[in-house]
C-alpha cells in the first residue's frame, strides 16, 4: 500500500438533509458517516498520511472531525462536482502511483472493498471502478461493457431505454493510475445537466484512449448504499445497527428482540452473554463473558468484567465494573466510577468519581461521589457523601468493612475507619476512628399528651 492513497470526497452539503451540519457528518450505526469511511481505509491497512478528505461545505466541522487522525485535507471551492473535488487535491495525490476514490456519505463501505480496488490495479489495468447487481434497481449510473472491460458510465437521466434495463451499476468507488488519471481530469468538460465535472466521465475517456478499466464486483450489493435525506438516514443507520448486532448473534452473544437495541461498532461483547430488549450499548463499552443486561440499560463507553448483572433501566458512562457485580436497577455510574468484584449497586444509586470495593453494598437511594469505599463495606439506603462545598470538592474514605446507617451525611473531607459503625440518620463531620461507633444526630425527646392537648385547642 505504500505507493497507494485514498481520496475521500465529503465537500457536498446535501440539501435534502434540511441541516445546517454536512451530510457526512450525519451519524448512522454508532459513528459518522465520514468517521466509517475512515474507519474502513485504515482497516484496509492505510495510515493517515496517506488518507485524504476533500472538504467544501462547513470545511471547519469537517477538519475538526478528522484533525485527530492526522489526515489531509484538501478544500474544494466552489464545488463543481466529484471530478473537480478530485482535481482540487491532486497536489497531494500526484505523489502517489495509486489512488482509491470514494464518497464519504457511504459508510457500510469494507476494508475487503478498498484492498481489493487497490490489488485491482496491477499489470495493465489504469482503472478500476466498484460494481453492484442489486436484485431491486437503484437510481445509479449504468456500467456499459464492451468485453469484458468497461467503456463508461452512463448516468441514470442520460441513459436510453435500453441503458436503464442494465442490471450492473456503478457503485461510487474507484481506483485509478494517478499517472493516467491525471490528463483523464484535464479532458473532463461540464456538458451535462449539472453544468459539473463528473468523475465518472474520466471512464469513457481512458476508454477511448486505449486504456484498460476493470469492474470489481461488491460481494454486498448495499456497501455502495448512499444517503440523501434523512429517511434514507434512518434506514442505514438500522441495517449497520442489524450487521452489528447479527455478528454478535454470531459470536455466542444472545440478543433477545435484535430490533431494539443499539449496540455502535467498537462495542465488543463476551460469549454467553445476554442482552435484553431496547439495551443501548455505546461508544467503546466492553463487556466480559456471561453477563446479563436486562431491558433499557443503557452504558457508554464503560468496561464490565464477567458474570456481571445489570439490571433494568441502569444508565453507565465511562465507568468500571469487576467480575461478579450486581447493579440496579436504575442504578447510576458516572465518570470514575470503579466497582469492585461481587459489589451490590442498587436501585436509585448514583456513584460519581468513587472506588466500591470488593463485595461492598449500596443497595438503595445513595449518592456516593469522590469516595473510596474498602471491601466489604454496607453503605445504607439513604446515605450522601456531601463532597462540595460551593468552590471545590473533598474526599470521602469508607474503610473495610465498615457499616454506614440509612439516612448519614458524610461531610467530606472525612474518613469512616476500617469496621467503623455510624448511626443511622448521623451527620459525621470528624474522622472516625476503626472500629468505633459514631453518632451525630439530636436526641429524641418525648412529650407524653402533647398530641391530645393540641387537638383538643384545634378548633
Amino acid at each position: 500500500m505504500k505507493q497507494t492513497a485514498v481520496l475521500i470526497l465529503a465537500a457536498g452539503r446535501g440539501t435534502r438533509m434540511r441541516s445546517e451540519l454536512p451530510k457526512v457528518l450525519h451519524h448512522a450505526g454508532g459513528r459518522t458517516m465520514l468517521a466509517s469511511v475512515l474507519a474502513a481505509a485504515r482497516a484496509a491497512g492505510f495510515e493517515p498520511g496517506a488518507i485524504g478528505v476533500v472538504a467544501g461545505y462547513c470545511a471547519d466541522a469537517i477538519r475538526g472531525a478528522v484533525a485527530p487522525l492526522g489526515v489531509k485535507v484538501t478544500i474544494q471551492e466552489p464545488q463543481l462536482g466529484t471530478g473537480h473535488a478530485v482535481m482540487a487535491a491532486e497536489g497531494w495525490w500526484r505523489a502517489y502511483e495509486r489512488l482509491i476514490i470514494v464518497h464519504g456519505d457511504m459508510p457500510m463501505l469494507s476494508a475487503a472493498t478498498v484492498r481489493g480496488l487497490a490489488a485491482a490495479l496491477g499489470g495493465d489495468v489504469a482503472a478500476v471502478l466498484a460494481t453492484a447487481s442489486p436484485a431491486e434497481p437503484r437510481a445509479y449510473g449504468r456500467i456499459i461493457r464492451e468485453g469484458n472491460d468497461v467503456i463508461a458510465i452512463v448516468e441514470e437521466r442520460q441513459a436510453t431505454p435500453a441503458q436503464l434495463a442494465l442490471r450492473e451499476l456503478n457503485a461510487g468507488f474507484y481506483g485509478f493510475q494517478t499517472a493516467a488519471l491525471a490528463p483523464a481530469l484535464a479532458a473532463l468538460g461540464t456538458a451535462n445537466p449539472h453544468g459539473e465535472y463528473y468523475l465518472t466521465d474520466t471512464i469513457a475517456i481512458l476508454a477511448k484512449q486505449g486504456k484498460r478499466v476493470a469492474a470489481f464486483a461488491l460481494a454486498d450489493a448495499d456497501e455502495c448504499l448512499g444517503v440523501n435525506d434523512r429517511a434514507e438516514l434512518a434506514r442505514l443507520d438500522q441495517s449497520l445497527r442489524r450487521r452489528k448486532a447479527q455478528s454478535l448473534l454470531q459470536s455466542g452473544v444472545t440478543i433477545q428482540l435484535p430490533d431494539t437495541v443499539v449496540i455502535d461498532p467498537d462495542v465488543e461483547v463476551g460469549p454467553e452473554t445476554v442482552i435484553e430488549a431496547g439495551v443501548q450499548l455505546l461508544g467503546t463499552t466492553r463487556l466480559g463473558r456471561g453477563c446479563h443486561v436486562r431491558a433499557y440499560s443503557v452504558i457508554t463507553d464503560c468496561e464490565i468484567g464477567d458474570q456481571v448483572l445489570i439490571r433494568q433501566h441502569c444508565v453507565m458512562e465511562r465507568a468500571r465494573v469487576a467480575a461478579g457485580a450486581l447493579l440496579g436497577p436504575f442504578t447510576r455510574l458516572r465518570e470514575g466510577a470503579d466497582i469492585g468484584a461481587a459489589a451490590h449497586i442498587g436501585n436509585f444509586v448514583e456513584v460519581k468519581k468513587t472506588q466500591v470495593g470488593a463485595g461492598s453494598k449500596a443497595n438503595h437511594l445513595a449518592y456516593l461521589g469522590d469516595a473510596h469505599i474498602g471491601s466489604g463495606a454496607n453503605i445504607g439506603a439513604g446515605t450522601i457523601t456531601c463532597n462540595y462545598d460551593g468552590v471545590d470538592k473533598h474526599p470521602t474514605t469508607i474503610g473495610d468493612f465498615a457499616f454506614v446507617g440509612s439516612n448519614s451525611t458524610l461531610v467530606a473531607p472525612v474518613v469512616i475507619g476500617p469496621g467503623a459503625y455510624i448511626g443511622a440518620g448521623s451527620v459525621i463531620t470528624e474522622n472516625v476512628p476503626e472500629d468505633a461507633l459514631a453518632v451525630g444526630r439530636g436526641r429524641q425527646a418525648i412529650k407524653a399528651g402533647w398530641a391530645r392537648r393540641r387537638k383538643k385547642r384545634t378548633p
